[in-house]
C-alpha cells in the first residue's frame, strides 16, 4: 500500500484533500453511502464521528442563532422562533416559488456517448490564427468574453479554468486526442489563465481559458466540439434540466399525484409564516429558523461532500419593515461571518463576497456569499449566502394561494408584506469547512495527522486512559469515565501504549485526555494531556469533571 498523501504541501501549505478523506473515512467522519455495492454519486454517509461532528454544529448554530441570538443593531434582543417542515410539500408551492419551471441549469448531452453536461460548466480553450493580442486575451480572461461568431477550437469541461490546465498538463492523451503537443503556462499581464500551446502541426499558438458563454452553445451547437469526444456536430441543442426530483404520493404514479423532494427548506418556512404569527405572541421584526434535509438532482456531484445531491441546511427568514432591512442584512451578514470565525474558522481561507448586480436574483437588493478556501479548489467556494430577499416569496404565495401574507403592526397601525432578510448555510458545507480547516500535520507526535476542532464541536470532549490495564488502575479510571459522559460525549481506551491512545484521539479532534498512572493511586492525581499544546498537568481526579467545564465553557 502507497504511504498517504502529506496533509500539507510544504511548498505552498495547502492542505491535502486526499489525506482529508481518507482520515474521514479511516475515523469514521464521512463514508460514502452504500459502499459496499461501490456507492452512489452525490450521497455521503456519516459515520460514529462525522455524525457527532455535524450535530454539534447544528447544534451551536441553532444555540446561537435561534435560542440566544446576539443583540439586535438596534439594541434590543432578537426574536426567533424555530419550525420542522415536510421534506414533501403540496406541488403548487413550488409553482409559486418559481422552482417548478425557473429551477434548471442549462444542460447539453452527446448524441453518441449519451453523455450530459452543464452547459455553463464547459471551459473553452479560446484560440485564433493568428494568434490573438495580449491586449484581446486579457479582455476574455477580465470578463469571460468570447466571440460569438469566433468558435474555440477546443472545448473541454473542469470546475474552473485553473482546473482545466491542470488537466491539460497531467493527462497526455488528452492532449494528444485534441492535437496539443506541448501546453505550458506563461506569465504576463494576462495572468494566470493564459497559456502557450504547440500543437502537433509545430504551430505556437497562444490561448486562454474561459468559461464558453451560453450563447455559443445555444446557437453553434453543431460547430462546437464535444468536451467527451471533441467531435464537432455531436451536441444537442443547449436545454434546461430540472434540478427537483420528482417522486409520487398516493397509490397511483400519475400527474395528478406527482410531487417533489424540496430543493430548499426556505418555502417551508414562508407557507408557516402566517400560522408562525397567530400561534405565537412574536412582533416584527422576528425570524424563522429550520434545519433540514433538502434535494437537488445535482447533474455532476463533485468534490466530496460539498456539492450533494441530499445535503441539509441550517436557514433563517427574518421578516422585517423594509425600511430597516438594510440595517438587519448588514446585521446578519456580520454576525453569520463572526460566527464561523468564533468557531474556528479564521485567517484568509475564510472571507466575505459581495454578489455583483450581474449575480444577483432579480428580486434580491443585496447578497453577500461567505467563501471558504477548500484544498480541492484554486478559488473560495460558498459556505453561506446571507441575501436581502425584498417580499418577493410571501408575495408570490399569496397570490398563488389567495391567502393574504400581509402583517399588520399595532403600533403603527401599518398593513404591510415583510421584507425578508435570509442567511442560508449549508450544514454539510460547514462540516467539511471545520474538518478541513481543523486538519493539520505534526511529525513530532505519535499519529503526524490531528484535528485541532473547536470545543463545541469535538464529536469526543474527553478520554480517560488508565496506563495498563491492570494493578487497580481500571477501577480508578472507569468511575471517572463514567462522571464526564453523564455531560459530555467521552471515551475509555485501556489499549496499547499512551502514545497510540493519544494518536487516536487526536485524529479525532479530542481536546483533553486523562491517565490514571501509578502516582493516581498514592496522591489521587491524573495527569490531563492538551491536544493543541501537546502540553501536560496534573489534577487531582475529584476534580477532572470541574476541570473540563471550565475548559468547555472558555471554548464556548
Amino acid at each position: 500500500m502507497s504511504d498517504p498523501a502529506p496533509a500539507t504541501n510544504p511548498a505552498t501549505n495547502v492542505k491535502s484533500m486526499d489525506a482529508i478523506m481518507a482520515l474521514c473515512k479511516r475515523r469514521g467522519f464521512i463514508f460514502q453511502a452504500s459502499d459496499i455495492y461501490g456507492g452512489i454519486n452525490g450521497f455521503w454517509d456519516y459515520g460514529p464521528l462525522g455524525v457527532e461532528l455535524k450535530r454539534n454544529i447544528k447544534e451551536a448554530w441553532w444555540q446561537d442563532m435561534v435560542r440566544n441570538p446576539p443583540v439586535g443593531p438596534d439594541g434590543r434582543e432578537v426574536s426567533m422562533v424555530g419550525v420542522d417542515c415536510s421534506i414533501i410539500m403540496n406541488p403548487k408551492v413550488w409553482e409559486a416559488s418559481g422552482h417548478a419551471t425557473g429551477f434548471a441549469d442549462p444542460m447539453v448531452d452527446d448524441k453518441e456517448t449519451k453523455q450530459r453536461v452543464r452547459a455553463d460548466q464547459v471551459i473553452a480553450i479560446y484560440l485564433s490564427d493568428p494568434q490573438i493580442s495580449a491586449g484581446e486575451a486579457a479582455r476574455i480572461r477580465e470578463h469571460d468574453v468570447i466571440d460569438p461568431r469566433r468558435i474555440p477550437d477546443l472545448t473541454i469541461v473542469a470546475g474552473s479554468p485553473r482546473e482545466a490546465a491542470a488537466l491539460l498538463t497531467s493527462d497526455k492523451p488528452l492532449r494528444k486526442a485534441l492535437g496539443i503537443r506541448e501546453f505550458a503556462e506563461i506569465g504576463g499581464p494576462v495572468g494566470s489563465d493564459a497559456y502557450a500551446m504547440m500543437d502537433y502541426k509545430g504551430q505556437s499558438r497562444f490561448a486562454v481559458l474561459a468559461r464558453c458563454p451560453l450563447d455559443v452553445l445555444r446557437e453553434h451547437s453543431d460547430r462546437v466540439p464535444s468536451p467527451f469526444t471533441g467531435k464537432v456536430g455531436t451536441l444537442t441543442e443547449l436545454k434546461q434540466f430540472n434540478l427537483m426530483n420528482e417522486t409520487y404520493t398516493g397509490a397511483v404514479q400519475s400527474e395528478e399525484n406527482k410531487a417533489y423532494l424540496r430543493p430548499e427548506t426556505a418555502q417551508g418556512i414562508f407557507v408557516n409564516f402566517k400560522n408562525v404569527c397567530d400561534s405565537t405572541r412574536v412582533k416584527l421584526p422576528f425570524g424563522i429558523a429550520q434545519i433540514g434535509k433538502a434535494f437537488r438532482n445535482e447533474i455532476n456531484p463533485r468534490n466530496y461532500t460539498f456539492r450533494s445531491r441530499e445535503f441539509e441546511q441550517m436557514e433563517i427568514e427574518f421578516f422585517c419593515h423594509d425600511k430597516d432591512a438594510m440595517m438587519w442584512w448588514e446585521w446578519w451578514r456580520d454576525t453569520r461571518i463572526n460566527w464561523y470565525k468564533k468557531l474556528g474558522l479564521t485567517g484568509e481561507r475564510l472571507r466575505p463576497r459581495n454578489q455583483t448586480d450581474k449575480e444577483l436574483a432579480h428580486y434580491s437588493k443585496a447578497c453577500t456569499d461567505i467563501e471558504y478556501m477548500f484544498p480541492f479548489s484554486d478559488e473560495p467556494q460558498e459556505l453561506e449566502g446571507v441575501a436581502h430577499r425584498g417580499c418577493f416569496d410571501l408575495t408570490q404565495h399569496a397570490r398563488h394561494s389567495g391567502k393574504d401574507m400581509s402583517y399588520f403592526d399595532d403600533e403603527s397601525k401599518e398593513k404591510f408584506v415583510p421584507t425578508v432578510i435570509e442567511p442560508s448555510a449549508g450544514a454539510d458545507r460547514a462540516t467539511l469547512a471545520f474538518l478541513c480547516d481543523a486538519y493539520g500535520e505534526d511529525p513530532s507526535r505519535a499519529s503526524p495527522e490531528f484535528l485541532k476542532l473547536h470545543p463545541r464541536l469535538a464529536p469526543i470532549k474527553a478520554a480517560v486512559f488508565p496506563l495498563v490495564n491492570k494493578d487497580g488502575l481500571p477501577e480508578i479510571a472507569e468511575p471517572i469515565h463514567r462522571d464526564i459522559r453523564r455531560q459530555w460525549p467521552a471515551q475509555y481506551d485501556p489499549k496499547q501504549s499512551i502514545g497510540k491512545r493519544y494518536a487516536r484521539m487526536d485524529e479525532a479532534g479530542t481536546p483533553f485526555c486523562f491517565t490514571v498512572d501509578g502516582q493516581t493511586k498514592e496522591d489521587g492525581t491524573v495527569t490531563v494531556r492538551d491536544r493543541d499544546s501537546g502540553g501536560q498537568q496534573r489534577i487531582d481526579k475529584s476534580r477532572v469533571v470541574e476541570f473540563l467545564r471550565d475548559k468547555l465553557s472558555r471554548g464556548e
